[in-house]
């Protein structure tokens, strides 16, 4: 705790009556200007004290408005349906109940029938939303014309077959499944380690079938006002039909799909009331026509049963870190526009560069040709990856042992 600040002692005039003119005038001057400069110090103290009361204060706010917040009941997310005086018609999301309820005079003049709004516990309007189509432009990331194509990734051959199997093929050639009789698949999940290519998969896919790619990640999902989460599902799958061909992107999904468990709180409700609606959105996936649904998890071991059974995802398909051949391979894609000088060797480079991912990979050449910026030569040489090497094992706290060329 700060100690407040000492005060100055109180200058003192004692004259001594023998003392002549001139020497009480130097005595009176004296006295002046050292109570001039002890008001100067309690001013400036006086308004250092102020500073740190106008500090307190807001502080103080603060913590109230915060305790007010913690207090507050959980909000829920409605549309406004009709306007009558001081009443209005809501439909509350995800049970879809209808209520009559009064509005504040603070919040009439700015409703509009088809606002979103949060409501509390007593169906009372607490504030107005953003419209949805700010909230789809938040949310969503949409790519009429991906520039990512097959050529693109390597080591995924298997992969890039299974995925075009399940994806491209319902969308460029559906009169085969009905010459032999059977659904194509429903979706696809796509799991295996950060940066395998899951992303540049479900890319390339849309690219080769010129569908619109819509991208969300799963933790976008989980929103604030108990509803909203289930409201973007919907609003998700009806982008996709707006815009078909299209293929619906879902990243990080076990954000959302994850085991369900017997937690009773507000937060974990609403993410398993999300799960629902795009368990029920995948049910009817069969019926909405040019539209694919990709998702990709990096923990395919915390994801729900609910949504791995046939029907919603029929392929799972695992995106492995590279192996030796698969590295050459994304590493000639990532240098194909570099200058290298003649003792590089892609081969050896990924022979000894076993663990790294293709973004790895990819940074490792980012980071080699920056090494050769930094010497002012236009080529890159081996000691540049070496070097880039180094510095990646030691920017990431979880390398293990460093890799050493031979």
């Amino acid at each position: 705790m700060s100690r407040s600040p000492s005060l100055p002692d109180q200058p003192t005039l004692d004259l001594d009556p023998e003392m002549g003119p001139d020497e009480r005038l130097a005595a009176l001057e004296d006295h002046f200007a050292e109570v001039t400069r002890v008001h100067q110090e309690l001013t400036s103290q006086l308004d250092a004290a102020r500073d740190r009361q106008s500090d307190l204060r807001e502080e103080v706010d603060k913590l109230q408005r915060e305790n007010e917040a913690l207090k507050t009941s959980s909000l829920y997310l409605a549309t406004v349906e009709e306007i009558a005086d001081d009443e209005v018609v809501l439909k509350q999301h995800g049970n879809n109940q209808e209520v009559l309820t009064d509005v504040s005079p603070r919040l009439a003049d700015k409703l509009e029938a088809g606002d979103r709004v949060a409501i509390n516990d007593s169906f009372a309007i607490q504030t107005v939303l953003d419209t949805e189509k700010d909230a789809r432009a938040q949310a969503m990331e949409i790519d009429s014309s991906p520039s990512v194509t097959y050529a693109d990734i390597g080591g995924l051959d298997s992969q890039i077959t299974e995925v075009r199997e399940a994806v491209e093929d319902p969308l460029t050639n559906p009169e085969v499944f009905d010459t032999v009789g059977i659904e194509p698949p429903t979706g696809v999940l796509l799991h295996g380690p950060p940066g395998t290519g899951k992303t540049m998969l479900a890319r390339a896919v849309a690219n080769q079938t010129d569908a619109t790619f819509i991208k969300m990640a799963g933790s976008e999902l989980v929103q604030k006002f108990i509803g909203e989460g289930a409201r973007l599902v919907r609003d998700l799958f009806e982008l996709a039909e707006e815009r078909q061909p299209a293929i619906i992107f879902i990243d990080e999904i076990d954000a959302i799909a994850s085991k369900r468990t017997e937690s009773k709180t507000s937060g974990d409700a609403e993410v398993q009331r999300t799960m629902m609606q795009l368990l029920s959105e995948m049910d009817g996936f069969d019926q909405r026509g040019d539209i694919s649904i990709i998702a990709a998890t990096n923990r395919f071991d915390m994801l729900d049963r609910a949504i791995l059974r046939p029907g919603r995802f029929d392929r799972l398909i695992e995106v492995p870190e590279p192996n030796d051949e698969g590295r050459t391979e994304i590493l000639r894609i990532h240098t194909r526009e570099m200058s290298l000088d003649d003792d590089v060797e892609l081969a050896a480079l990924a022979d000894t560069t076993e663990g790294y991912t293709g973004a790895e990979l990819e940074s490792l050449s980012t980071e080699a040709g920056m090494f050769a910026i930094r010497d002012d030569r236009t080529q890159v040489r081996m000691v540049d990856f070496e070097d880039a090497m180094e510095k990646i094992d030691r920017d990431d706290d979880t390398a293990g042992t460093p890799i050493a060329f031979h």
